[in-house]
């Protein structure tokens, strides 16, 4: 469900990042700000700024929710069971 006002603050990061994955469009649409990308995004910064997040535009929101890639990874344990 969208919001019926423009939200702002912790409540449009965790909104917009919680609809990252549908598009700007739609995350801007339940944000509540309808078709207006170019005010969401600017709200956008603003909240993250203030929280000490530099997000430049919606896409860097993206980058934040997007796991690491998995990487290969070492195991370091004991050769035997009474080898510690």
């Amino acid at each position: 469900m969208s919001s019926p006002t423009p939200l702002q603050g912790l409540d449009l990061i965790d909104c917009a990042k919680a609809n990252s994955k549908a598009g700007i469009e739609v995350a801007a649409e339940q944000c509540g700000y309808g078709k207006d990308i170019a005010t969401f995004e600017l709200e956008l910064q603003k909240a993250s700024s203030n929280i000490g997040v530099k997000v430049e535009n919606f896409s860097d929101l993206v980058a934040l929710d997007t796991p690491p890639s998995s990487q290969p990874a070492i195991e370091i344990a004991p050769e035997t069971p009474d080898k510690l």
